[in-house]
């Protein structure tokens, strides 16, 4: 990367002390096991190949990601790890997977056919991990619809040439929600998978590799190897890398959030009784109120929803509400309390701060997922990353 001067207008600090220490609590909370670190989205808005190489030297054994392109990026920064491919992957591709060492997932014995049949013409062989649908019912190997049928069209896919199967796995639905319906519900999905594990191992076809906890099932059922054999079980958590819970139901204490989302002050004014802010004119000052433009925006991933006092910025350490409506790369905030605000200060958007909102903060009120507020910070915005309090690198995918 050319590495030029860095322009302060909206970047996301990535703390990577934080990041190290996630990664260690959640092996704490997953009784040591082994664990796959998912990176997919580009590690949920984080940077996947600087986040991949902090959970290789933490001792990851495994990363995930949703398709092929991610796992080539991660490749070619020179990532050694296992890395399995949680989605689809177009058959034709089957090469390029066993070149790069990639596994895959198999969710289907159509696919498993047609991914069979493209390695088999390429004279490679494709290592699969068997999705088994235990209830999510996206991808996987019916298992609730006839569980017979299923396990033989795996056990006939883990057999195809030009496969190799090495795991099984499957996905928890509910299992960040505390309610005894969802926890029945949940465990029922793992008791099916443990099923599954024993009908393949009777069948002659027993996975190298199981994994079913994913964030909220590797802090609430740390203990679920059981049914399985320990040995051979892996956790594969997510979101709780990065510092954000699964859910306000899962108790993630001593997590630390990784981004914090920063802009500066573009101007500051004053606005008399009677003037207006924004588009649509949707504040009018009643009084004198001091405001703040900042250089950000939607298109930055700061979300429109929080327009009109919902969103609240840190500015000197002080709550700063929206003012009108949030604008695709400018807004304005109400900086009365904090009148020693000048142009060209920092503002946290989201993140290190106590006066402002969090990435949770900003899900709720936007009815969505801290989740979604991290995955939606635009490719614009810098990553700036941070070891003991300095920047030790910045990604720009736009060079100045």
């Amino acid at each position: 990367m050319d590495q030029t001067p860095f322009e302060r207008h909206v970047w996301a600090e990535i703390d990577l002390d934080a990041l190290r220490h996630n990664f260690r609590l959640t092996k704490q909370w997953a009784g040591g096991m082994p664990l796959c670190a998912v990176v997919k989205a580009d590690a949920y808005g984080h940077g996947a190949v600087r986040c991949a190489r902090v959970f290789a030297g933490e001792g990851a054994a495994w990363l995930a990601v949703s398709r092929l392109t991610e796992a080539l990026e991660l490749r070619r920064a020179g990532l050694t790890l296992p890395i399995l491919i949680l989605g689809r992957t177009d058959p034709q591709f089957a090469a390029a997977l066993a070149a790069s060492r990639i596994t895959q997932c198999c969710y289907s014995l159509p696919y498993a056919r047609a991914l069979s049949e493209q390695a088999a013409a390429a004279g490679v062989r494709v290592e699969i991990h068997l999705k088994a649908d235990t209830g999510m019912g996206r991808i996987g190997f019916a298992l609730r619809t006839d569980f017979d049928a299923a396990i033989r069209e795996m056990i006939e896919a883990a057999r195809l040439p030009g496969l190799q199967m090495t795991g099984l796995f499957q996905h928890f639905s509910v299992a960040d929600e505390a309610g005894p319906d969802s926890t029945a519900y949940t465990a029922a999905q793992h008791a099916l998978f443990v099923r599954a594990f024993e009908a393949l191992r009777a069948g002659g076809c027993e996975p190298a590799l199981v994994h079913c906890d994913n964030s909220a099932g590797t802090l609430l059922h740390p203990d679920w190897p059981a049914g399985l054999p320990r040995a051979r079980c892996m956790g594969r958590p997510g979101i709780i890398l990065y510092g954000c819970p699964p859910s306000g139901e899962v108790p993630c204490p001593g997590l630390r959030p990784v981004m914090t989302m920063k802009t500066v002050v573009s101007m500051v004014k004053e606005l008399q009784p009677g003037q207006s802010a924004s588009y649509g004119r949707r504040f009018t000052a009643g009084a004198p109120t001091l405001a703040a433009t900042l250089c950000a925006g939607y298109a930055d991933g700061y979300p429109r929803l929080l327009s009109e006092g919902k969103g609240v910025v840190d500015l000197h350490g002080a709550p700063c509400p929206v003012l009108g409506r949030v604008c695709m790369d400018q807004m304005l905030v109400d900086v009365t309390g904090a009148p020693a605000v000048r142009e060209g200060d920092e503002a946290v958007l989201w993140g290190g701060a106590t006066a402002g909102d969090t990435a949770e903060t900003i899900a709720r009120k936007t009815g969505t997922i801290s989740y979604e507020v991290l995955c939606g910070v635009a490719r614009r915005v810098p990553r700036v990353y941070l070891e003991r309090g300095k920047t030790v690198y910045i990604d720009e995918h736009l060079n100045v």
